[in-house]
């Protein structure tokens, strides 16, 4: 995470040379094609460009025309708090088919059907916890840690608390989302998410205390952020929570924009040691589920930023070089918000074509959806070993539900119980399984 090349400014000479150029219409649709890609500096400095001008005198076009069409923000009183942000036609498009596809309820049932919803809700929770984590340096497979989620297993590694950490974190926002954000919630969203994990466990909760903190080149050590001078973090997140619970009818700004930037904010203002860019995705959540886009619930953002890391980092940064003009962060969270629901729909698919596949064990009588599934399971892996409350956490069902289930399919004499530890239940495949299922399914 380098440091990008800082665009270049303006002097006096180049205002007046490029309000001149400006008026000749024959550099409009070359502006216009870069605003809507909206190239940082370093990006657009190695395209095409008219002979007649320089690549500055193209930047500085650009910049002329991003400010006569930007909003502008005031976050705080205090410095460095004003920004801007652009609504291209693209991030006005993708806002209309977010509003479309995330929010309300009438076509609900037609993303996730109904009878799945539970089901798909526990899953995408599990991996938005597991790669929030992993951004900030969490070492497992997702396969372990879904079975740790599941089984409710304790933690065995600090890797594994972040994750069980941000599981809880992102149960509770849901149960917080109708709640006006205060400091207290957010330190209490940081103190879950950070449970267990600092160097100093007076430190979950706590809003930082000194300066002794930046944010550095994970290569060089090299610092590319100084975060705001601690003094002024409880004025700040005051602000932050007035510009959260805002709701300004005269100066509207659309939610996932306005989501987009508490996430910013977060990382910008870096109230807390340690932890910030897992409260800054948590606050992301709760304030979209607050606004009802109920989906975003099933969306794990962070898998997609996992695999853009550098551009995540940068979206940051461009921000901060360029004028504190957001419209680079609001692209890069955009485009991620976008790939996550493909990625739903891919996995809804998916699921759903794998469900039709079970149709043969449909023709056992007396078993319901959950039990094919975990008949699917015990035949995919001959080593499956599942307690009570793994199905209960599979499925989203109370655990006398989970344990019938089980016990079903035992009196089938498709798995056997056995205990495990401290006398805990556990079932497994019986050894005539093969041979009874196909009995079972004639």
């Amino acid at each position: 995470m380098r440091i990008p090349e800082s665009p270049p400014l303006f002097t006096k000479v180049d205002l007046e040379r490029i309000f001149n150029l400006l008026k000749e219409r024959k550099y409009s649709d070359l502006i216009k094609s870069y605003n809507d890609e909206y190239l940082y500096w370093t990006e657009l400095k190695h395209k095409p460009k008219p002979d007649d001008l320089d690549i500055k005198d193209v930047w500085f076009l650009t910049k002329i025309s991003r400010r006569l069409n930007s909003q502008v923000i005031k976050i705080s009183e205090l410095e460095g708090f004003e920004f801007q942000y652009l609504l291209t036609p693209q991030i006005q498009q993708k806002l209309h088919e977010f509003d479309l596809n995330l929010g309300g309820r009438l076509e609900s049932d037609k993303i996730i059907p109904k009878e799945e919803k539970v089901r798909f809700l526990l899953s995408s929770i599990m991996e938005e916890a597991i790669a929030s984590s992993q951004i900030e340096g969490a070492v497992t497979t997702r396969k372990v840690a879904k079975e740790m989620l599941r089984a409710e297993r304790k933690p065995r590694s600090k890797s594994e608390q972040m994750i069980m950490n941000n599981y809880y974190t992102i149960k509770r926002i849901s149960e917080i989302r109708n709640n006006r954000l205060t400091p207290s919630i957010i330190q209490e969203i940081h103190r879950l998410i950070t449970n267990d994990t600092l160097d100093n466990k007076e430190d979950e909760g706590r809003f930082r205390s000194n300066n002794d903190i930046n944010v550095v080149d994970g290569l060089t050590g090299e610092p590319v952020y100084f975060p705001p001078d601690f003094t002024k973090i409880s004025r700040l997140i005051d602000d932050f929570c007035l510009f959260a619970n805002e709701n300004n009818t005269e100066y509207f700004i659309h939610p996932i924009i306005r989501a987009s930037i508490l996430h910013f904010l977060v990382g910008y203002i870096h109230p807390f040691v340690d932890g910030n860019g897992r409260t800054a995705r948590a606050i992301f959540y709760w304030y979209l589920l607050s606004r009802d886009y109920w989906l975003i619930e099933y969306l794990s953002i962070s898998r997609l930023i996992i695999k853009s890391k550098v551009q995540y980092a940068n979206a940051f940064l461009y921000t901060e070089l360029d004028e504190k003009d957001l419209t680079y962060f609001l692209k890069y969270q955009l485009r991620t918000i976008d790939l996550a629901f493909a990625s739903l729909k891919d996995y809804i698919n998916r699921k759903l074509k794998e469900k039709s596949q079970l149709y043969n064990y449909r023709k056992i009588k007396g078993l319901n959806d959950r039990q094919i599934q975990l008949l699917k399971l015990f035949h995919d892996d001959g080593e499956k070993v599942l307690s009570i409350k793994e199905v209960q956490n599979r499925f989203g069902v109370v655990y006398q539900t989970a344990r019938t289930d089980l016990l079903l399919l035992e009196k089938l004499n498709l798995v056997k119980s056995s205990t495990s530890g401290k006398k805990k239940l556990i079932f497994l495949r019986s050894t005539d399984f093969d041979r009874v299922l196909k009995n079972l399914c004639k």
